[in-house]
């Protein structure tokens, strides 16, 4: 039987030895990762240039974005019948008919 416990003793020292080993070398792969990890970010001029809007393209794009929003859920009926108030009294209106339609 004490062969055994000295196996046994013998493999917990290794787990152990390699625990201590592991834990050294967590700090060292953390700082690999992160230093890697900046390397691999774009660069500031690789960035999209946001488009220069007008305000008075910026409220037309809003409008537009409201129209499509609230016919979304409309019925083919209720489209149709959205279409021909824009055509003959302009989006603004139409859009209040969408938000009274619902």
């Amino acid at each position: 039987m004490p062969a055994i416990d000295k196996q046994l003793a013998r493999e917990a020292h290794v787990v152990a030895y390699q625990f201590r080993r592991l834990s050294r070398l967590v700090p060292r792969l953390l700082t690999a990762v992160v230093a890697s990890q900046e390397k691999a970010t774009p660069a500031t001029k690789d960035k999209r240039r946001s488009p220069r809007l007008s305000p008075s393209v910026r409220r037309a794009l809003k409008l537009q974005g409201q129209y499509m929003g609230g016919m979304r859920g409309m019925s083919v009926r209720g489209r149709a019948r959205i279409k021909k108030i824009r055509r003959q009294r302009g989006i603004r209106a139409a859009i209040a008919a969408i938000k009274r339609a619902r």
